[in-house]
């Protein structure tokens, strides 16, 4: 038999800390916030601490259905941490910072900003990729040759 090697799962699972994105549908779509608590096997109590109302998240109970967990956690974050504290280690942690740098939040301003584009602009997108695609084509060919 060959060997086997046995590695942790890369699961990212619900616990307190965790930054999580409100999925679509919901009252908080797109925004995100961390679990401060487990009710049970399918409802967390989520906040965003945050000072700016678009991104503010007031502490209530979530359905995990109606969330993705993310990447991003918060470290040693106790159950049930009153609002203070939490905005101050959520500052600490630079959770803002850190999910407008990562590639899922940078996809979703792209793909905004794509849906926003009118008719002409789309027909601009479009010949810039044709046009892209040539010289990436053409350089390719002169490389073979």
């Amino acid at each position: 038999m060959g060997d086997v090697t046995i590695t942790t799962p890369r699961w990212k699972n619900v616990k307190v800390g965790r930054v999580v994105l409100f999925s679509s549908g919901t009252k908080y779509e797109n925004r995100i916030a961390t679990i401060v608590e487990i009710h049970d096997a399918n409802r967390v109590v989520v906040e965003n601490p945050s000072e700016s109302a678009d991104k503010l998240v007031p502490r209530h109970s979530a359905a995990l259905a109606h969330l993705a967990l993310t990447p991003f956690e918060i470290e040693k974050l106790p159950r049930a941490i009153g609002h203070a504290p939490l905005k101050k280690k959520w500052a600490d942690a630079g959770v803002d910072k850190k999910w407008e740098e990562g590639a899922h939040a940078q996809s979703r301003v792209k793909s905004t900003k794509r849906r926003q584009l009118n008719d002409f602009e789309r027909f601009k997108a479009m010949r810039a990729r044709k046009q892209r695609t040539f010289q990436t084509k053409k350089l390719a060919a002169k490389s073979k040759a």
